[in-house]
């Protein structure tokens, strides 16, 4: 790769567009993968994506469970993704809790995580997506520059739709018609 090559990237919230969030998730028999979602992941990488998970882990300032659970938990999925043919290419955290630990620059709305991973794997912002199923995913994608993706689409997230709708930002109901949006994108159809 030249030094001008960037990569481009899908960066993916966790609890909640991955996995169901039934709050503070760090043990591999609480993780439950949303329907579909491991066939998204893999139409990301055929698209040439690096997969790129940020996720806020504020379990581990209010000493739920420790960064080294979280580790164990990411080496346990890593392992099931191999299974499957697909692989996330970097994990990243915020273990912070304002409220506990102080403000930071990783925690989401802020950008610090994408922005670490952008440096780190040489990833183009305009070329990649943030998707999350919250509204301060979007936000840390836009704060990054890069294009974003809301999910939920249901009446419990419908405030946070339209306010990721206001910001330019579409909604899905899932992982899989996201995956699906950006790989028409990519390969348009036509006729």
């Amino acid at each position: 790769m030249s030094n001008n090559t960037k990569n481009k990237a899908i960066f993916l919230d966790r609890d909640g567009t991955l996995n169901e969030d039934h709050g503070y998730v760090h043990k591999i028999a609480d993780f439950q993968w949303l329907p579909n979602v491991i066939s998204a992941l893999k139409i990301f990488k055929s698209l040439g994506y690096l997969l790129i998970v940020v996720s806020n882990q504020s379990g581990i300032a209010r000493n739920y469970y420790t960064q080294k659970d979280l580790l164990i938990l990411q080496a346990d999925l890593d392992r099931q993704l191999q299974k499957e043919n697909s692989t996330i290419d970097g994990w990243y955290y915020c273990p912070h809790h304002p409220e506990i630990t102080g403000p930071c620059l990783c925690r989401k709305p802020k950008p610090g995580l994408l922005l670490e991973a952008m440096a780190k794997h040489l990833i183009s912002p305009n070329e990649s997506w943030m998707i999350g199923d919250r509204l301060r995913d979007v936000q840390a994608g836009i704060a990054a520059h890069v294009p974003s993706i809301k999910l939920g689409a249901n009446p419990s997230s419908a405030d946070e739709d339209l306010a990721a709708k206001k910001l330019n930002c579409p909604v899905f109901p899932n992982l899989i018609t996201a995956a699906q949006f950006i790989e028409c994108a990519v390969n348009p159809i036509t006729l």
